[in-house]
């Protein structure tokens, strides 16, 4: 226990540096070079089995530089699209209709409260954002832990959506702290999840 609680200490004291660095790389970047980086994001999500022969995938609305992957939802028709609305501490989850958006006093975009909503039993792939992403599968937020409460509640497989600016070589993280089983970058498609967990691998195929 001793341990455990030792790691959890280190990843608290380092994350906000680490955010704080993360963001400002993130929000440096040019406004091509964001664009470039999302189109080629999608293009290799858009030829990907695991996304495209799954029922029902998990976006997000891209905010601060985040990657956009708005682009997708016309690409891969057949699957249903839905994203996540803050509720309290938890995010409730609805099917995505774009015209149907309202504004989060954090200043994201989310879906109006009264949208059908989506068990987390039902989807297949979640494409999650973040300030940054490790090779191992950790991940860095907001620090709102939002995404680390829902993971666990999902058997969807996990992809960590990010530029190549935030990809860092190790992470800190702690004991509550949910990892990705993918990453993918404009250049790199990463599988971390044989480090952690044991489960059938999907096919490699961007």
């Amino acid at each position: 226990m001793g341990g455990s609680s030792s790691r959890g200490d280190v990843a608290t004291t380092a994350k906000p540096r680490l955010r704080q660095k993360f963001c400002e790389l993130r929000e440096c970047m040019l406004p091509g070079d964001t664009a470039t980086s999302a189109a080629a994001i999608c293009r290799r999500l858009t030829t990907w089995s695991v996304l495209r022969e799954a029922d029902t995938v998990m976006t997000y609305v891209a905010f601060r530089n985040e990657v956009d992957l708005d682009s997708l939802l016309g690409a891969v028709p057949s699957v249903r699209w839905v994203i996540p609305r803050v509720e309290g501490k938890r995010m409730v989850v609805h099917a995505y209709t774009p015209g149907e958006l309202v504004r989060h006093r954090f200043g994201m975009l989310e879906p109006e409260a009264g949208l059908p909503v989506v068990a987390p039993e039902e989807i297949n792939v979640v494409l999650v954002p973040g300030v940054a992403f490790d090779r191992q599968g950790g991940r860095l937020g907001f620090g709102g832990g939002y995404y680390d409460r829902f993971l666990p509640t999902t058997p969807a497989v996990r992809v960590g959506i990010t530029h190549s600016v935030c990809l860092a070589d190790a992470l800190p993280c702690g004991p509550l702290d949910q990892r990705v089983d993918w990453v993918v970058t404009p250049t790199e498609l990463i599988h971390p999840a044989p480090l952690w967990r044991r489960t059938p691998e999907p096919p490699a195929d961007l």
